[in-house]
């Protein structure tokens, strides 16, 4: 499993149109693509953001990356403009445990 995470710093004034936005249009449309199994959203802070996608491989994360993430990148940029700052990390499951039920 690989994790990709983007983090958003969100102007205040523009905050509930990015939730809406990212809820609305931004991740399902990025779901549909098939690179991913799961995508989760977070909300730290009204400011403060957090997606998580989950892809079952790097291959998988590459591909989104290669065929697909500038298409959504510029979106981005063309909804908010500067009022809200992405940063981007990629991480590797090692391991993972759960309570057994």
């Amino acid at each position: 499993m690989v994790r990709y995470e983007v983090t958003l710093e969100v102007a205040p004034a523009r905050a509930a149109e990015l939730e809406a936005y990212m809820r609305q249009r931004h991740i399902p449309e990025i779901l549909a693509t098939g690179c991913f199994v799961a995508i989760r959203f977070e909300r730290i802070s009204p400011t403060r953001v957090r997606t998580c996608y989950e892809a079952d491989s790097a291959a998988q994360l590459e591909r989104y990356l290669r065929d697909h993430a500038g298409h959504f990148r510029a979106d981005f940029r063309a909804t908010m403009g500067d009022a809200a700052v992405p940063s981007r990390e990629t991480w590797a499951e090692v391991e993972s445990w759960r309570l057994s039920q």
